[in-house]
């Protein structure tokens, strides 16, 4: 009896041991990384180089990426609604597609015109995520028709949020006129206030036009452009400064590619499969000076922050597919072989879109394949530590 108890004890404190050991050596292998982390998905302990966030797409998980739910456009008038719709985002075969469907296959026509379309659900998942610009309810006219497209746009500022890392976003972007996908990122608190004095950080935007041209050249599928927004208010908003577009002949649509961010205490980078686009790395004057801001009498949000202030804060991620809008991203003139069917200043411009269907439904085959040729595709979405 007291062999066997001896025996007992020693195979305990062997067991302790090794679980000091294993534990000793986790330790030793995990260097703290200067990325910080918050949300449901984010990991407890934050290792040099681990990856911190990542999801391929077996599925659509909805704990990680929260839909809006608003007709809002995106504070630019875009045309689309967002809404949580199998219809519109969708996992199939490993990849996320954001897809969009007209309005009137669930409404009709008529209610396009006449209908009252108010979006607040009772469910927590369908409250209306954005009351901006008529954001949760709308009534129809001949002459301002209700959003005619419905899409999707998913963002992970419930389940994970990351201030400085690497992002690498593997995507295929959507043909189709007058598409306007992006996938970029906004700041989860708005510690400079708000926008675009807490930032705004674009990993990747293009056009879905297969042969639209202004000047000559092509800013349709051929063009994808990586941007960050600042600035103290939005009539001094800094992009200009820090955008930058690369050309691809075969078009973005026609293949995958990976988009990519390296954001850093000192700079900020951002690359298109490994080939950098463009990178800033601000001097001691920040963003502030980069901006050309110190030549304004206005105060500086960011004085008593870091020299990348406000991207020294955490940021969440966004994917979406939005159509149209009136703030020039897609400009008036553009050469198009169906011409573009609304002015930037025209106030029924969303109703002037729809009349022209004629022109910009069929390009986007969605009685094809189920649509993917118009979808925003994605592989996969991983987020490293520093």
């Amino acid at each position: 009896m007291v062999e066997w108890q001896d025996n007992k004890y020693h195979c305990k404190m062997w067991r302790l041991l090794v679980g000091v050991v294993t534990l000793a050596s986790l330790s030793a292998a995990c260097t703290p990384s200067i990325t910080t982390v918050s949300g449901t998905h984010a990991p407890l302990t934050v290792c040099s180089g681990a990856r911190i966030f990542a999801d391929d797409f077996d599925e659509l998980d909805t704990e990680k990426w929260q839909h809006e739910n608003t007709l809002a456009g995106g504070g630019n008038w875009e045309f689309q609604y967002y809404n949580n719709n199998r219809s519109n985002s969708f996992a199939h075969s490993g990849i996320l597609f954001i897809r969009p469907s007209l309005s009137s296959d669930q409404f009709g026509n008529a209610f396009l015109t006449s209908g009252r379309l108010n979006v607040e659900g009772g469910a927590p998942a369908d409250r209306c995520t954005n009351p901006q610009w008529w954001g949760c309810e709308r009534t129809g006219t001949p002459t301002n028709i209700l959003n005619p497209i419905k899409s999707a746009r998913l963002r992970s500022v419930e389940s994970f949020s990351f201030r400085y890392g690497r992002v690498e976003v593997r995507a295929k972007m959507p043909a189709g006129d007058w598409l306007w996908p992006a996938i970029w990122l906004m700041p989860a608190y708005n510690a400079y206030g708000t926008w675009p004095a807490s930032g705004e950080i674009d990993l990747v935007e293009s056009r879905g036009n297969l042969n639209m041209f202004q000047n000559g050249v092509h800013i349709g599928t051929q063009e994808a452009g990586s941007t960050l927004h600042y600035g103290p208010y939005p009539e001094l908003n800094g992009w200009e400064r820090a955008h930058w577009v690369r050309r691809n002949s075969n078009g973005y649509n026609s293949a995958f590619h990976r988009y990519q961010l390296e954001w850093t205490p000192d700079f900020i980078r951002f690359s298109i499969d490994d080939v950098e686009l463009g990178r800033i790395a601000p001097g001691n004057g920040g963003f502030w000076e980069h901006g050309g801001f110190n030549r304004n009498n206005v105060e500086n949000p960011w004085r008593y922050g870091s020299k990348m202030a406000p991207f020294d804060q955490k940021f969440y991620i966004i994917m979406n597919l939005a159509v149209g809008g009136t703030n020039g991203f897609f400009p008036d003139g553009v050469s198009n072989p169906t011409p573009k069917p609304w002015w930037n200043g025209s106030p029924t411009a969303m109703t002037d879109f729809w009349n022209g269907q004629a022109g910009w439904l069929p390009t986007w085959n969605l009685n094809v394949n189920d649509g993917q040729d118009a979808s925003l595709q994605v592989d996969y979405v991983h987020v490293w530590a520093l």
